[in-house]
């Protein structure tokens, strides 16, 4: 009941803390045959790590995924995939003035609550390193969803005040990793890039927006009544760390709109039947519609400054934390890939989860 486990049949398991000897997972129920380009999982952790974006850390990690079970000659057996990812550059010094202090805006006090005890070297388990075993998992469930004719595509569409206003049909996502900054639109990374680098040179931080866009979902993925698709996508995306807001189509802006003007009118495309304007994201009453899913991912401002804080040690007497350490001056370029990745955990499973509804 650790709240390691995430799935239903295509499940993964997490284990490791931020600098322990590794961090690893386990995939159990994905299906025997799959063929695995390994080279494609490995790009997915690059993209992530540590040292991919010099808007980030300045830890570096290899993060080289090494599979241990349930894959053989590079094909999937059915049997449970086994893989660890080494932690090879931890400094666990640079955090010996927290062992008895708290950082705000951390789960340093509240995981200290829960257990009693707590890892404080780089935030142990409560660490977005543990990320890494979720995109290596992602990347095995994208190719499983490849075969069935689905791709999953995240981007950067916010950076503090600066916001793409292009729309996903009007990007070519492809372009997405063409910058440090992980927005497909150019002009609009050089403006979120300069505005990083200028609020780090502060010592601050700020956050961001992600949006994601999921072409060829066939309709009737989600399990009503509380496992409805887009349930299991925001609790996905809220399991990453620095989260603080999830939605899908219109979202808040549904609000100001009347029923008659938000209502996706159905009509026919090609072979099937579709929506005119997909102000639900390709979700309704928690099914797929066929449609794109579309939804966006609200991010806080890293809670670590490279500048002084107030806050309590143990016996709640005032402190002073000063700002030091290693951390993304804003998380959203690394975490492109983890959205993803837990998009296409989410996907899988209930494809899977779709093969057994129907005779």
């Amino acid at each position: 009941m650790s709240g390691s486990t995430f799935g239903k049949i295509f499940q993964l398991t997490t284990f490791g803390e931020s600098h322990g000897a590794a961090i690893g997972g386990v995939v159990d129920g994905c299906p025997a045959g799959l063929k695995l380009d390994m080279a494609a999982v490995q790009q997915e952790l690059d993209r992530r790590r540590p040292g991919s974006t010099p808007l980030g850390t300045s830890r570096k990690e290899a993060d080289t995924v090494e599979f241990l079970s349930g894959i053989l000659d590079g094909t999937t057996l059915g049997t449970p995939i086994g893989f660890i990812i080494r932690n090879s550059d931890a400094k666990s010094s640079d955090y010996d003035h927290l062992k008895h202090a708290y950082r705000p805006g951390h789960a340093d006090l509240t995981w200290e609550q829960k257990f009693g005890i707590r890892d404080h070297r780089g935030g142990g388990r409560a660490s977005a390193r543990e990320t890494a075993v979720r995109v290596a998992a992602g990347g095995i469930a994208r190719q499983l969803l490849a075969a069935a004719g689905v791709r999953v595509q995240a981007y950067v569409s916010q950076v503090g005040a600066e916001r793409l206003i292009i729309s996903p049909e009007e990007l070519v996502l492809e372009n997405t990793f063409s910058n440090d900054v992980r927005c497909p639109d150019a002009p609009t990374a050089d403006r979120m890039q300069a505005l990083i680098e200028q609020v780090r040179s502060e010592g601050d931080t700020l956050g961001g927006r992600i949006s994601c866009v999921i072409n060829g979902v066939p309709a009737g993925l989600g399990e009503p009544v509380f496992d409805k698709l887009h349930a299991d996508l925001g609790k996905a995306m809220f399991s990453i760390n620095a989260v603080k807001g999830v939605q899908f189509g219109s979202g808040f802006e549904a609000i100001a709109l009347r029923g008659s003007q938000h209502n996706d009118a159905y009509v026919k495309k090609g072979e099937h039947i579709g929506t005119a304007t997909n102000r639900s994201g390709g979700v309704q009453g928690g099914i797929s519609n066929g449609e794109d899913i579309l939804f966006d991912i609200a991010f806080k401002a890293v809670s670590t400054l490279m500048r002084d804080q107030s806050s309590v040690d143990r016996t709640g007497n005032a402190v002073t934390l000063e700002g030091k350490g290693r951390h993304d001056p804003c998380v959203v370029p690394r975490a492109v890939p983890i959205v993803e990745a837990m998009a296409c955990l989410v996907l899988a499973d209930h494809w899977l989860r779709q093969r057994t509804a129907q005779l």
